[in-house]
């Protein structure tokens, strides 16, 4: 190949990396660990996740129900102030407590959710 041939067409690049995937695995590790340690947050979790996780999940790798990397992004620099951001441990306890409140006002007022 010569200095003067055109370089050759680039290949399409792959999908972007799920949220868990470009964080450490002490990142994820952490936030399970966070939601572990505290059983009176596993439902409320378990409610976040479910809403943070992109409809018929299951039909693209990896085939798991993390959530849509776009949306951690927004939520990391809303929070952080950059898109690679892991939140901390307390950060993660302090958002599904905070979850679970606003929930449970949200149920008690006429025309709640609940």
């Amino acid at each position: 190949m010569s200095p003067s041939d055109p370089a050759p067409p680039e290949r399409p690049t792959a999908r972007p990396p799920s949220p868990v995937a470009t964080s450490t695995r002490g990142d994820a590790a952490t936030l399970v660990l966070a939601v572990l340690a505290r059983p009176d947050l596993w439902w409320t979790a378990l409610g976040e996740l479910r809403r943070m996780t992109p409809h018929l999940w299951w039909r693209t790798a990896p085939h798991l129900p993390l959530p849509d990397r776009r949306l951690w992004e927004f939520r990391m620099v809303t929070a952080y102030g950059r898109p690679d951001a892991a939140p901390s441990r307390d950060d993660v306890v302090s958002f599904l407590e905070w979850c679970r409140a606003t929930s449970a006002a949200s149920a008690r007022r006429p025309g709640g959710h609940r």
